[in-house]
């Protein structure tokens, strides 16, 4: 468990659990919530830093995604006010692994955007679909600091059964923002190059992919899809984390176990005739 001041009144919190992450602003001794951690030990540990340690009160929570392992504190601050998309119980639903005892139904609902005064910082909650269709993306210009989710997982991405364009747009959209720090909804937080570098990522691995596909024997396809090296897909000068070789090697069953590229693959030699 980790626990790091981002600025005078910002902290972020990682857990042991999928080192998922949550961050907490502070209005004196009110504290706002982004995300709540992936297991009740670590969002004990949280509750016992953040309230008892540090002598704050949490008012609100934000959800990035309703996912259970962004959830498990919800049921620890009954008080806070619990915000979340429209969208949130689609991606509960729609999760691999979920948490029922978990789950929390928000008080408070948006669609497209919302902003909260929070201390001396605004936060621009901004709908932005990409792993999950309920994601948010957070924007605080006054911490230089854009809190990401699940759109990017340190420097690549996670598919799972989202769309790889919808991730594609969603990371796009946070570049815009010019934030010069990206807090992920795992392992922490990474300088703006992230986000280049998530992109990298995600081209080289359809790329691979796609290559793969169109060239390959159907029994042969498989195969090599597994073996692609996350080396290959990595921005020059990045060095993969355990995690992130984890998450690889997770890409890599769900291209096969979904088919996923092969749309790119049936349209490419379209674009080469074009």
């Amino acid at each position: 468990m980790r626990f790091e001041l981002l600025d005078q009144d910002v902290a972020m919190f990682v857990g042991d659990d999928h080192e998922s992450v949550a961050c907490a602003f502070f209005d004196g001794d009110d504290a706002l919530l982004v995300d709540t951690l992936g297991s009740l030990d670590d969002a004990r540990w949280l509750r016992r830093v953040l309230c008892e340690e540090l002598g704050k009160t949490v008012r609100a929570i934000v959800s990035t995604h309703f996912m259970s392992d962004h959830l498990a504190g919800l049921s620890l601050f009954p008080d806070a006010l619990t915000i979340a998309h429209r969208h949130y119980r689609h991606c509960f639903l729609s999760q691999n692994q979920r948490v029922d005892r978990f789950y929390r139904e928000p008080r408070l609902l948006f669609d497209s955007a919302m902003t909260l005064r929070w201390g001396r910082h605004e936060l621009r909650l901004i709908h932005n679909p990409g792993k999950t269709m309920d994601h948010l993306s957070i924007d605080v210009a006054s911490a230089d600091l854009v809190c990401a989710g699940d759109n990017i997982v340190g420097n690549i991405v996670y598919l799972s059964k989202a769309d790889p364009e919808l991730i594609r747009a969603a990371i796009e959209r946070m570049r815009q923002f010019g934030r010069r720090s990206v807090v992920g909804g795992h392992i922490g937080r990474f300088p703006a190059a992230a986000l280049d570098n998530a992109l990298h990522y995600l081209d080289q691995l359809q790329q691979a992919v796609v290559r793969i596909r169109v060239a390959a024997t159907a029994q042969a396809i498989d195969d090599r899809i597994a073996a692609i090296a996350i080396e290959a897909c990595l921005a020059p000068r990045v060095e993969p984390t355990g995690f992130e070789r984890e998450w690889h090697r997770r890409n890599l069953d769900v291209i096969v176990a979904q088919s996923v590229f092969a749309l790119d693959a049936a349209l490419a030699p379209r674009a080469v005739q074009a």
